[in-house]
């Protein structure tokens, strides 16, 4: 066989070398990965939940099309590639907490603070067993403090600076205070 014949058709083969671990290394990731998916519809259930989002944050950077590791306020883990931070402070946001948000189960930071987020937080949250930090004050919950609030033990900071005037939410602030102290 002619050597030109030759290099036509194994033209491809260089080519096909370059892309080859590129394709392998997304297999194994994807594999190692199979809560993403959960993560994402849990992330995206949340945005469905807000009602105002006045810089469009989330409603140009928060889709299927790209992953949840690269959204805005959203930190994954580098061994699992789990959502571990949610951070959506400042962003002037109006919404509620969806109870799919404890679906995030390796969640270890949240902080939503300075916001207009309302209602009551659901019981959900408390699927989060590796929450260390959480912050929401500056917000507009209402309602009772809730009764399962205290299921969190490894808080290593709590911040929830309350500005409303409903006495159940002072008293979830002192609690707070005594988690750090």
């Amino acid at each position: 066989m002619p050597k030109s014949i030759l290099m036509e058709k194994t033209g491809f083969l260089p080519t096909l070398m370059f892309l080859l671990p590129f394709s392998t290394f997304r297999a194994i990731l994807s594999t190692n990965s199979p809560n993403i998916p959960t993560d994402q519809s849990t992330l995206l259930a949340f945005k469905s939940h807000i009602t105002h989002d006045p810089h469009n944050f989330l409603a140009t950077n928060w889709s299927s099309s790209t992953s949840v590791c690269n959204w805005i306020g959203v930190t994954c883990g580098s061994r699992h590639h789990r959502v571990i931070a949610l951070n959506l402070s400042s962003m002037d946001l109006t919404g509620t907490i969806p109870s799919q948000l404890g679906n995030l189960s390796f969640l270890a930071s949240l902080n939503i603070h300075h916001n207009s987020f309302h209602g009551s937080l659901p019981f959900e949250l408390t699927n989060l067993h590796r929450l260390e930090y959480l912050n929401f004050g500056n917000n507009s919950f209402n309602g009772e403090i809730p009764s399962w609030f205290g299921y969190f033990t490894d808080f290593k900071a709590c911040f929830c600076r309350v500005t409303t005037s409903a006495v159940s939410y002072h008293l979830l602030w002192a609690i707070c205070q005594n988690w750090n102290n």
